[in-house]
């Protein structure tokens, strides 16, 4: 029997992990591995994929791969063997709580560094463990904080509160040192290639099984390490508890119990971060394969292979006991930079053969299994079993209407259209007519005391028709992007955009796409930038580029000015109709686009849907009011930056002819006559005029000076020199033309120079058919 064909909710035994590759090695450091316990939850709506729990936690996966996972149904004698935290031995020592002292090691000991040594730290844990969070507590940095995987998608360093010689690094999360995704793999060059003074490795406490199978791996790289046990809160909230200081001297290293998003704990970690870091305070052991496990065989093989490559890992600098536990994993990157020779290559064969022989699993399986049975000891020790916690039980009830067959993609839509209603009709409306109230009293004052102190025309038109009506009419729009992007950071910090993927897979898979893209596609709604930037969590090479090139289509809320101002001129009764049907419109054409790249260019599937779903929490009042103000100040910088100059070089434009003397007339302009070259372009989608070329140069740079430029261009006003056809065009148009520079940047640095040229010439011509469709049905009516 296979896990496909398992009923829901009946636990079963896994027999055997099918597969081959990375995402076979990812299942296994998933925790999926023969022996372990495992209950099929529910399907997604649509029948595919599947949502599991294992090891505590919840894991999703397409039938097609549970499909290679053999199981035989459970007697019942595993669900202690395999859970996170299991009950606590009768010995059980007293140890330090949320910011207490620990004692697990004496202070002065090691081999200092010297006093004005740098200290490095990689902060590492696995995704969802709090990592961004502890980065905020650790530095005060603004970093964004998610409740999606990948979230954090650069390097991010900060130097610690009051301790100015250190440099912390908050890394992408990942769940072991096999990476899967590109970004996993930043985490782990990071850590080799780099070689930070101290680790700070975040490990979640409310799901301490899986996540100690990273820590066991880092400890192999014997560099100064401290686990801050996350979660902690909840875990003695739930009636459960760790033995700090016998998990200390089991793993070797210092642990401390924190709850980063109360900041209970940090100090005391910070103490012990620096101190195992400047003594050079290096893990006791690294030896967890017992000889009298299981035959032994896992025991006899690794340090057979450490003797082997002993001389290849020193030369490659590369810690001897990680390289070989490695090579037992059968990972390619290690084998290559080893360099082994002929020989040593087939010695190493025939170890791993003649393991896998006496284990009775093959050398990756074996690996993962000898892990976590290392972990359950562990667990068996030193941690108390809490009762099935509070926010396990809310998530549960939660996502019985938010992923439930008949409510899931209707609840979807429903937020959605509640988002943009409350976006453009009511918050954003009302804060957004209080700001032009204040703009326009501010430029007829500023108006008033020009013409009195009889400032030079010139001058004055600079000030009012350039920067006011310029700069000003992007700046009206301020609380309609915070707004959005303010509901945008609910849904993602509260785990609803993992469960939109886990919902959207099945439809996704139908344009080459897999549940995973949805997250960059639902960011563009925001900015193109971190969207595109955010695709470096899909696992897929091809998957990564399709869903970058889909990005452009998804509406970004700089755009938002652009449909705002026309609808508001043109149809101020249907303003939340026409921008609902804009966005509509946004995604339509990206179907139609993705199926078209899936039959050319990105021929195949997608690939398979593995991904957590954590639990629902409720989101941070700081991350989000981080969030927003981050956003805010950065359309403010470009208002006063970017905008800021185009405007003024537009005002430039149109005010002066090619003799640099003053026209009257814009059309006689040095504008005039350089986007007069692009009219015979726009003419026949309605578009003919060269002040409407002009704003979409301008609206390259940024989006938002589309409508300073109009401004400028139209001192009396846009509503009469356009029809309501000529209008649809326009918004058509600027819906989905090239995405700005920013943007285009950012495709380049993902992608490469061909293929951001190709973004910006492909999203022209898309815009240009869609807007002349839309111009001929608007005339039809």
């Amino acid at each position: 029997m296979t896990l496909q064909d398992l009923q829901l909710n009946t636990e079963a035994e896994i027999v055997k992990v099918g597969g081959n590759g990375e995402l076979r090695q990812h299942f296994l450091d998933m925790g999926v591995i023969p022996g372990a316990s495992v209950k099929k939850i529910k399907l997604a709506p649509m029948g595919d994929p599947m949502e599991i729990q294992i090891h505590g936690y919840e894991l999703t996966m397409r039938l097609a791969d549970a499909a290679k996972i053999e199981v035989k149904l459970s007697d019942g004698s595993l669900s202690g063997k395999n859970n996170s935290s299991v009950e606590q031995s009768s010995d059980k020592e007293s140890h330090p709580g949320l910011g207490e002292e620990g004692k697990f090691h004496s202070k002065g000991d090691g081999n200092p560094l010297p006093d004005d040594t740098l200290l490095t730290y990689a902060l590492v844990g696995n995704q969802n463990a709090g990592k961004t969070t502890l980065f905020n507590q650790l530095t005060g940095s603004n970093q964004h904080v998610g409740n999606f995987p990948g979230v954090t998608v650069d390097r991010k360093s900060g130097q610690i509160r009051g301790n100015p010689r250190t440099l912390v690094t908050d890394l992408p999360g990942i769940y072991s040192m096999s990476p899967y995704t590109s970004e996993e793999l930043i985490s782990r060059n990071f850590v080799l290639n780099e070689t930070p003074c101290g680790i700070i490795n975040i490990v979640d406490a409310t799901n301490i099984e899986r996540n100690l199978y990273l820590t066991m791996q880092l400890l192999e790289l014997d560099i100064p390490m401290v686990i801050a046990l996350n979660m902690m809160d909840e875990v003695v909230g739930n009636g459960g508890s760790v033995d700090v200081n016998k998990m200390e001297r089991l793993l070797g290293v210092p642990v401390v119990p924190i709850s980063a998003a109360k900041n209970q704990g940090v100090d005391e970690l910070v103490k012990h971060a620096i101190h195992v870091a400047h003594y050079q305070e290096k893990p006791l052991w690294q030896d967890f394969c017992d000889e009298n496990e299981k035959g032994g065989a896992v025991h006899r093989a690794l340090h057979a292979v450490i003797h082997l490559i002993q001389d290849h890992a020193e030369r490659a600098k590369i810690p001897v006991r990680f390289a070989a536990s490695k090579l037992l994993e059968d990972d390619k990157r290690i084998l290559h930079q080893l360099d082994l020779d002929v020989n040593e290559k087939q010695i190493l064969e025939h170890i791993l053969i003649q393991m896998e022989k006496e284990r009775g699993l093959d050398r990756s399986a074996a690996m993962a299994d000898m892990r976590f049975s290392f972990i359950r000891k562990i667990c068996e020790k030193s941690v108390k079993k809490p009762h099935e916690s509070k926010e396990r039980i809310r998530s549960q009830k939660i996502d019985r209407v938010l992923t439930g067959r008949f409510t899931a993609i209707p609840v979807f839509f429903a937020v959605m259209a509640a988002v943009f209603f409350l976006t453009f009709n009511v918050i954003g409306a009302f804060f957004q007519g209080l700001l032009e109230s204040g703009i326009g009293l501010l430029t007829s004052l500023t108006d008033s005391a020009l013409i009195s102190l009889g400032i030079n025309v010139v001058l004055h038109g600079l000030i009012i028709d350039g920067i006011f009506s310029g700069v000003g009419s992007v700046l009206s729009f301020l609380p309609i992007i915070v707004t959005l992007f303010f509901f945008l950071s609910m849904l993602e910090d509260s785990g609803y955009i993992a469960r939109v993927a886990f919902v959207m897979d099945s439809l996704l898979r139908k344009i080459g796409l897999s549940g995973r893209s949805i997250v960059p596609l639902l960011i563009g709604f925001g900015c193109t930038v971190p969207a595109v930037m955010s695709t470096r969590t899909l696992p897929s090479e091809r998957d990564r580029r399709m869903t970058i090139l889909l990005t452009p289509f998804m509406s970004c809320t700089a755009k938002l000015p652009v449909y705002a101002f026309f609808v508001s001129a043109f149809f101020p009764k249907h303003g939340g109709l026409i921008m609902t049907l804009l966005y509509v419109l946004g995604i339509f054409t990206g179907i139609l686009v993705a199926l078209l790249y899936r039959k050319t260019i990105f021929r195949g599937e997608a690939v398979p849907f593995v991904m957590e779903l954590p639990d629902y929490r409720l989101p941070g009042v700081r991350n989000v009011s981080q969030l927003l103000w981050e956003k805010a100040k950065d359309f403010l910088q470009r208002a006063f930056t970017v905008i800021f100059i185009a405007t003024i070089v537009v005002w430039f434009l149109q005010s002066f002819d090619l003799h640099m003397n003053l026209v009257e007339d814009s059309a006689q302009s040095i504008l005039a006559r350089l986007a007069g070259l692009l009219e015979p372009v726009f003419r026949p989608i309605g578009l003919g005029d060269w002040r409407i070329c002009t704003s979409f140069i301008s609206g390259f740079i940024a989006k938002e000076s589309v409508i300073s430029t109009l401004g400028v261009l139209y001192p009396d006003g846009i509503y009469g020199a356009l029809t309501s056809a000529a209008v649809a065009s326009l918004l058509v148009f600027s819906l989905l033309y090239t995405p700005c520079v920013a943007a285009v940047a950012s495709i380049k640095r993902e992608l490469g120079a061909k293929w951001a040229a190709g973004v910006v010439f492909w999203q022209c011509a898309v815009a240009w058919v869609m807007a002349f469709v839309a111009r001929m049905i608007v005339m039809l009516f």
